[in-house]
């Protein structure tokens, strides 16, 4: 069932927020108002008024969850490689992974994959360099979702607080200054990631240094990192999947 806007009331805060200017995302998600570096940003918090009449509350995107019942067995079995016990999704399918459940085929295949490129064959991974190429993404893709919910996983695995902002900015390396955490492996993720989304190729000095930083292996997973999360960004905006009421927007549209 979507949801029933129309019996939802907004808070006199988020009232206030839609007050100061919130305007409407890349997938239907309000944002806050373009903003620069330096200026005062309050995150906006998704009201229900905020979601999409064509969204459904149980997947809060524009087609229902999926329920293990209604699958062939085909079907259940991709569905149980991305649910059961010992997964991150053990309690159920949500967010854009949800949504891959349309295509069990290509969830089955996807999944570890997935799984992989964020966590490392044997959950051995650096988390904190992981979620730095992740929010690196987000900041170029402008995927609000990606952003406002790798930001505390980034800050939990011990990214710096200062580099957070340094990407949430989209400040240039060249004027970053001296930023605690910010040595040449987060330099050269950073770079490598902003180049593999928004130039036509890879620049000779940035496969040199990740090469060298990071073998050729390192590379080609920062690379898969990468794409992973440019197909979930994707995922997110055909399906215009939300961040649910109560979730914090965090990144600021630049101007």
């Amino acid at each position: 069932m979507t949801l029933r806007l129309s019996v939802l009331v907004l808070s006199v805060s988020v009232l206030a927020a839609c007050d100061s200017g919130v305007v409407v995302g890349a997938a239907g998600a309000p944002a806050p108002a373009p903003a620069a570096q330096g200026e005062t940003f309050t995150p906006h918090v998704v009201a229900p008024e905020d979601i999409p009449p064509d969204i459904h509350e149980d997947s809060w995107a524009r087609l229902p969850r999926i329920a293990r019942e209604s699958l062939d067995a085909d079907g259940r079995r991709a569905y149980d490689v991305i649910v059961h016990p010992d997964s991150r999704y053990s309690t159920g399918l949500r967010g854009p992974i949800g949504m891959w459940m349309y295509s069990p085929p290509m969830a089955e295949h996807l999944f570890p994959a997935s799984s992989y490129l964020r966590f490392g064959a044997d959950g051995n991974r650096d988390q904190r360099l992981a979620e730095l190429a992740i929010l690196t993404a987000a900041r170029a893709l402008n995927s609000q979702y990606e952003w406002s919910a790798h930001e505390p996983l980034g800050l939990n695995a011990g990214l710096e607080e200062e580099i957070v902002e340094l990407l949430r900015w989209d400040t240039p390396l060249a004027d970053a200054g001296d930023v605690a955490g910010l040595n040449e492996p987060e330099r050269t993720i950073i770079r490598v990631v902003r180049e593999l989304i928004r130039e036509p190729k890879l620049s000779r000095e940035a496969f040199e240094a990740a090469q060298r930083i990071f073998g050729s292996q390192g590379l080609m997973d920062i690379a898969g990192l990468v794409g992973h999360y440019t197909l979930v960004n994707y995922t997110l905006k055909a399906f215009d999947v939300q961040r649910p009421p109560g979730s914090r927007l965090t990144l600021p549209p630049l101007p």
